[in-house]
């Protein structure tokens, strides 16, 4: 069975910290596509610093050279709070023959349970969590037998059904945070080296560094 790659975020800005593992994911998982989803109005966090027309075409200046790599921009598109559940019943219908991947961190992982009608999600996806070797899986106290039922040993487990599995895959984790690069652009200082070069340039160029 093909797979598709869901990743999702403010991405504000999208920097090496989301592209380095989304590619190694793709990689190892040899999945037909990861399509980036910048949201629009994150449920369970403040407002975006960048607007979200700014946010889009960022992303769509990063991954324009990776092949596998496309934006989409159905969550900016739909008004109102961003549920990746109402996404992901979506993307369903457009790849209806695939396997959705649901990328995430480790710490995103960890407030799982707490997303909405996250039953449903798994219903819809597999999730595929980036993680380092030896990183301990959170303690989700009522629900772990459930988590712990969805446990994927390893990849294949994917391709054989098109939902309900969670895989821990192992990938470079780059220290990179959006607030870190933020930081720097209000206080005047280059963002060099922690965004691709498209990216860096429309920043500096926006904030006259």
């Amino acid at each position: 069975m093909k797979l598709t790659g869901i990743l999702g975020g403010t991405f504000d800005p999208v920097h090496y910290g989301h592209l380095r593992p989304a590619l190694e994911i793709m990689q190892a998982l040899q999945l037909e596509q990861v399509r980036f989803l910048p949201n629009n109005e994150p449920p369970h966090r403040a407002a975006p610093f960048l607007d979200k027309d700014t946010r889009c075409q960022l992303v769509e200046l990063a991954i324009a050279d990776v092949p596998g790599f496309e934006l989409d921009q159905r969550e900016l598109l739909r008004a109102g709070p961003s549920y990746m559940v109402d996404t992901l019943a979506e993307l369903k219908k457009d790849y209806p023959d695939q396997g959705l991947c649901l990328i995430m961190g480790m710490d995103a992982f960890g407030g799982f349970t707490r997303w909405h009608r996250w039953q449903s999600i798994l219903e819809l996806c597999h999730l595929v969590i980036a993680t380092r070797p030896g990183v301990p899986i959170p303690d989700f106290a009522a629900d772990q037998p459930l988590i712990d039922a969805a446990m994927a040993g390893d990849a294949a487990a994917l391709s054989r059904s098109q939902q309900g599995q969670i895989l821990l895959q192992s990938v470079t984790l780059l220290d990179i945070s959006a607030t870190r690069i933020r930081q720097c652009l209000l206080s005047g200082q280059s963002i060099r080296y922690l965004v691709p070069e498209p990216v860096r340039e429309q920043l500096e160029n926006r904030y006259a560094i």
